[in-house]
C-alpha cells in the first residue's frame, strides 16, 4: 500500500478537501495512508474552511470533525511515498525543504491528469463557494486519474 501527502498553502481548504476525497477512495486507489499539510500552515491548528466542508458534504464525502491543519514536517519526506502539491509555489517550497534523495516524490496534483501536467489547483479561499466546487472537480479528476494509472500498471 502506498502513502500520499497532499499539500497546499495553509492546509485549510484545498489539501484537506483532497485528503477527504482520496481517503474515501483509499482502498480502490491502493493507498494505505492519506494525509494533508500546508507549507505555510499556522502554528495554531485550525479546522477546515466551512465552505470546503459544505462542498464535500454536497458530494457525500465524510469529514472528520476533529481534523486540524498542520505544517509540512521534515519527517513527511520519509513517511510518504507521494507528495502532491496544489500549486507551483507549494511545490517550490517543498523542493527547498526536501532532501535530494526524496525529491522524486514531489509533483503537482494535476500532474496525475493527462493533458493537465503543470497546471495548478486554484486557491478558492478569497472567492465564492463556486470556487470550492471547481477545486473539488479537479481533485476528483486527479483521483480518477490515479485510479486509472493504477489499473493500467497491473
Amino acid at each position: 500500500m502506498q502513502s500520499l501527502l497532499l499539500v497546499c498553502t495553509a492546509n485549510i481548504c484545498r489539501s484537506p478537501m483532497a485528503e477527504s476525497v482520496f481517503k474515501a477512495q483509499a482502498a480502490l486507489l491502493g493507498l494505505g495512508r492519506v494525509a494533508s499539510a500546508g507549507v505555510r500552515a499556522s502554528s495554531r491548528a485550525q479546522g477546515m474552511d466551512a465552505r470546503a466542508i459544505t462542498a464535500l458534504g454536497r458530494r457525500k464525502y465524510p469529514v472528520d470533525k476533529k481534523w486540524r491543519s498542520r505544517r509540512v514536517e521534515a519527517e513527511d519526506y520519509l513517511r510518504f511515498d507521494h507528495i502532491l502539491a496544489m500549486e507551483q509555489d507549494n511545490l517550490d517550497a517543498l523542493r527547498r525543504q526536501c532532501p535530494p534523495e526524496q525529491q522524486h516524490k514531489l509533483r503537482l496534483l494535476l500532474d496525475l491528469v493527462p493533458g493537465r501536467q503543470g497546471q495548478e489547483v486554484p486557491d478558492p479561499y478569497f472567492g465564492s463557494p463556486v470556487g470550492f466546487e471547481n477545486v473539488l472537480d479537479l481533485i476528483e479528476l486527479a483521483a480518477r486519474s490515479w485510479s486509472t494509472a493504477r489499473a493500467l500498471a497491473r
